[in-house]
């Protein structure tokens, strides 16, 4: 081990796992940045006049809704296929 780098924190008794929490922190620091920047737009938009926060908030129509549905189960289709054991190369 390089002896300018301190140690690794482990968390888990499977390394494994302390990797995988450190992706999903990773993860979760993104999503707040992201969280963060997009109420600033929609703060920004909505003081100039270029969005009207009540209908963001409304609620989407059936169509919409069907639409979002739709996006939804194939997001997550995707997202968790490599869980189901079933991971195919897509080259």
């Amino acid at each position: 081990m390089n002896q300018n780098q301190p140690d690794e924190q482990i968390f888990f008794n499977d390394p494994a796992l302390d990797r995988a929490f450190g992706v999903v922190m990773a993860l979760a620091t993104e999503v707040y940045v992201l969280k963060d920047r997009q109420t600033a737009l929609e703060r920004i938009l909505s003081r100039n006049g270029l969005l009207d926060l009540e209908l963001l908030d409304a609620e989407p129509s059936e169509e919409e809704r069907l639409n979002s549905k739709s996006d939804r189960e194939q997001f997550v289709y995707h997202l968790m296929q490599s869980l189901t054991g079933k991971q195919v190369s897509k080259g």
